[in-house]
């Protein structure tokens, strides 16, 4: 399994269903080895172990590494990158190899790689050595199937399957589509339509994810599953937390870009903070858009109201929602979107816009349009001016995330695992 990060070190909620998933897994028996670029020791390696790239040596022949690297597609960029997790500059790829012939091809090769371990501005160079320690990696372990979550890991899951000749699946949390609109940076697009043309199989989080991957990326329908996403029920409880505040806490949760719709979430806000005062907005994250929404909320006048508390991690998260009375997620495009359910399972009602993969599982929560701000003003101020409004969505949305398990979802992704590895000659152990 192939994946950029794994917690503790959480950029955001890639990295929480590949926790989630492989816990799940675990518990239907399945062994995994997840590779990260770089390993930090305490990653929790209960249920798999956990494999730094940057700990593994590309070697061989200079013939054989120079044939590996020219199948890697190399990609010249002049705009910024737009990754899973969070928009970062990044300088364009450079030349891992002498490749000006000073240089026999006989000669033995070997190399390690470091890695910045997150999303910097090498980002596309390191997304290469990756692939290429892929390679190795596959050739020095026994597996059964290759598993690529998201478009950074798609040419090493690519590599792997070519070093092994074992089916590859990959894991489609988010595209290019999601992350910019129309507006899509190709490089992107063209590694994410190369990784679904030679999987085995494409699992998308959503339908609506599913669609894309079709109709955008030409992908044969028939080998695209949903599998939805689910929530951590393993988490401490904060049902006693202290609020400090008589205020009503409406949250909104997660990176503060395009994608995410942070400006239609303080549209909302002004408008109800007009017809209820006792309250107070928060929004915890990150992002390219983060000083622009500081500035609109300062031009509206409701700074007084509005809490900004930048990337929050671990415990920070469920201590948020157990603080707040509503939870909104207003994204533009959101492939599926874990965090209604974290806020469910933590007791709080949800809004969550119609443009979202998690509205096809959820029944119990108001849905609008992401840009129909008066629709989310309207819901906002319902839940906080109607308590047995609020009474309802709990007692509701308890059951129905309760159904919501990642025991659940990794058994389908198991099932997949056996339909490609059937087809490979080789079915894997029944639980």
């Amino acid at each position: 399994m192939f994946g950029w990060e794994f917690p503790p070190h959480v950029a955001g909620g890639l990295a929480t269903a590949c926790y989630g998933l492989t816990k799940g897994l675990a518990k239907h028996n399945v062994d995994m080895i997840f590779v990260v670029p770089k390993a930090y020791g305490d990653e929790d390696g209960r249920n798999v172990r956990v494999l730094g790239a940057e700990d593994v040596t590309l070697e061989g022949s200079v013939s054989e590494v120079a044939a590996l690297w020219k199948h890697m597609v190399y990609f010249e960029a002049h705009s910024h990158l737009l990754p899973y997790l969070a928009p970062e500059e990044f300088e364009s790829i450079t030349s891992a190899m002498t490749r000006d012939g000073t240089i026999t091809h006989t000669s033995h090769f070997a190399r390690r790689f470091k890695f910045a371990g997150g999303y910097g501005k090498n980002l596309l160079n390191e997304v290469t050595q990756y692939a290429l320690l892929a390679h190795t990696i596959a050739r020095q372990n026994e597996f059964d199937v290759i598993h690529a979550h998201d478009w950074l890991t798609y040419l090493a899951g690519i590599a792997a399957k070519k070093a092994s000749g074992k089916p590859l699946v990959i894991h489609v949390h988010a595209t290019e589509f999601d992350r910019s609109g129309e507006n899509v940076n190709q490089m992107v697009y063209d590694i994410e339509r190369r990784g679904m043309a030679e999987a085995d199989m494409v699992i998308t989080v959503s339908n609506l994810t599913r669609n894309i991957v079709v109709s955008r990326y030409g992908i044969d329908p028939a080998k695209v599953q949903t599998v939805h996403n689910a929530v951590d029920f393993n988490t401490s409880s904060f049902d006693d937390v202290q609020r400090g505040t008589d205020e009503k806490i409406v949250t909104f949760l997660g990176r503060i870009t395009y994608q995410k719709g942070p400006d239609y979430f303080v549209e909302a806000a002004n408008k109800v903070l007009k017809r209820y005062s006792n309250v107070r907005f928060v929004m915890a994250g990150s992002g390219d858009m983060l000083h622009r929404m500081i500035r609109h909320v300062a031009k509206l006048g409701i700074a007084d109201k509005f809490n900004f508390t930048g990337f929050l991690r671990g415990d920070d998260v469920p201590h948020l929602f157990a603080l707040s009375d509503v939870y909104v997620m207003p994204s533009v495009s959101e492939p599926f979107g874990i965090s209604p359910l974290e806020a469910m399972r933590t007791h709080v009602p949800t809004i969550i816009s119609k443009q979202s993969g998690v509205a096809e599982v959820l029944r119990h929560t108001i849905k609008v349009d992401f840009w129909d701000v008066d629709a989310m003003a309207d819901a906002i101020y319902g839940i906080l001016q109607y308590p047995a409004l609020t009474k309802m969505f709990i007692r509701l949305g308890d059951r129905e995330v309760e159904s919501l398990k990642w025991d659940n979802a990794a058994l389908k992704v198991k099932q997949a695992y056996e339909k490609v590895t059937a087809k490979n000659g080789k079915i894997i152990a029944k639980s």
